[in-house]
């Protein structure tokens, strides 16, 4: 737990026998043709808090959510639940209900030590419903599982940035505990962000520009992180507002990607933060499905570029090797393609070589340590996305907000 509490942990509370309302974050990739889960990490991931409970004989009703309504993996949360039980090697029952007569049976016939997986929360109104807290904890979907729970865990924190309903309300009702992931979660991305061992190195590759500028303006200008390192397709967008000419093929992914009006507040970045701002001194660009490397200053060049250059993959591995902290998120290049994965695997390389406590985050980027076997050479991967961006960026996430509050309240 954190130095100083700021919530409930599940070591707080006896649930032998108690009705536990779970709230996680199973939303999985979805096979569009087959209409099955390709990808069971998400589930995978909460399988300790689930074994806690279980072991302790609660009696465990799960509340989670996949898709958004009109996308194609906006589906049933049947199949999550048969590989929740596959996993666990359990018995996991389900109900295609949230919270309606047939969801309140189904939880008031549970065993201890069950568990029970309600519908996706999505598919009812309430879940989405854009109205003041006070409101959201009113309504049948909160009253009707509050009365027949006796405590709320909340272990998605890779949702944990959302005010969804079966997020923030069943707090101020229940009392709130975190779960194991939760938990973990929030210790770590602490150690990173709050006090961390020097030098600490930001490594930004795959965000949007408006993140990077969330996160660059909040570590360094209150001396959390002593360097970024900028990659992707965000340091071509640098790199232009520095006055290079990166080609019209590359100025037309930035066009593409919406960044051109963000130009000026890129160059005010630069002018305000840009010694501590590293960018790449080479690029590798695609010739014909072949690797191609021309210096910065040796720019334009009209082929797309899909990787940082050799001589910044060494300028960028030194800094990481010599680091006692480090963050990684989005791969420097399109690790996909073979011929332009070198600057994510040696990336990975220099990582694994340092000392540094090393926090690899955003599900593509744990794609890539995958890809590569790194999965147990960095310190610590989160498979959050939204919710790791913003809290490392120094805002504040909903969920988490929640269990604090009900943690003052119930702790005076």
């Amino acid at each position: 737990m954190c130095m100083v509490k700021k919530f409930y942990t599940m070591d707080d509370f006896d649930f032998v026998g108690k009705t536990v309302l779970l709230r996680v974050d199973f939303n999985s990739p979805v096979d569009t043709v087959t209409g099955r889960i390709s990808d069971d990490s998400r589930i995978r991931v909460h399988i300790p808090t689930f074994e806690d409970l279980v072991d302790r004989d609660a009696r465990v009703v799960v509340l989670a959510h996949q898709g958004r309504k009109g996308d194609p993996d906006f589906i049933s949360l049947r199949q999550h639940a048969e590989i929740l039980g596959d996993i666990l090697g359990s018995r996991v029952d389900f109900v295609d209900d949230v919270y309606g007569e047939k969801a309140i049976t189904a939880i008031r016939n549970l065993k201890n030590g069950g568990i029970l997986v309600l519908e996706n929360v999505r598919f009812v109104g309430e879940e989405k419903a854009k109205m003041p807290l006070e409101e959201l904890v009113a309504t049948d979907f909160v009253r009707s599982l509050s009365e027949v729970a006796d405590y709320y865990v909340n272990d998605a924190f890779s949702a944990a940035h959302r005010a969804d309903t079966s997020l923030v309300a069943f707090a101020q009702v229940l009392p709130a505990t975190a779960g194991r992931i939760m938990e973990r979660e929030v210790e770590t991305l602490d150690k990173v962000s709050k006090n961390p061992k020097k030098p600490s190195v930001y490594a930004l590759g795959g965000l949007k520009l408006e993140d990077t500028f969330a996160i660059i303006r909040h570590v360094l200008g209150n001396d959390i992180a002593s360097k970024v390192l900028i990659s992707g397709l965000i340091a071509n967008t640098f790199l232009l507002a520095k006055g290079y000419d990166l080609g019209k093929v590359n100025e037309g992914l930035i066009e593409k990607k919406g960044y051109l009006p963000l130009l000026s507040n890129t160059r005010e970045m630069l002018n305000e933060l840009g010694d501590r701002i590293e960018l790449p001194v080479d690029l590798a660009y695609d010739d014909g499905g072949k690797r191609r490397e021309v210096d910065v200053e040796k720019l334009p060049v009209e082929k797309p570029v899909k990787d940082i250059g050799t001589k910044t993959i060494e300028k960028y591995s030194q800094t990481l090797r010599e680091s006692k902290t480090i963050v990684f998120n989005g791969p420097p290049g399109v690790f996909e393609e073979e011929a332009f994965a070198m600057g994510t695997r040696r990336l990975f390389e220099a990582i694994a070589e340092s000392e540094a406590f090393s926090l690899v985050g955003g599900g593509h980027t744990t794609a890539a340590l995958r890809r590569f076997g790194f999965e147990n050479k960095v310190s610590y991967s989160t498979v959050a996305g939204g919710a790791f961006i913003t809290y490392i960026s120094g805002e504040k996430l909903p969920a988490l907000e929640a269990l604090k509050k009900s943690y003052e309240k119930r702790s005076k």
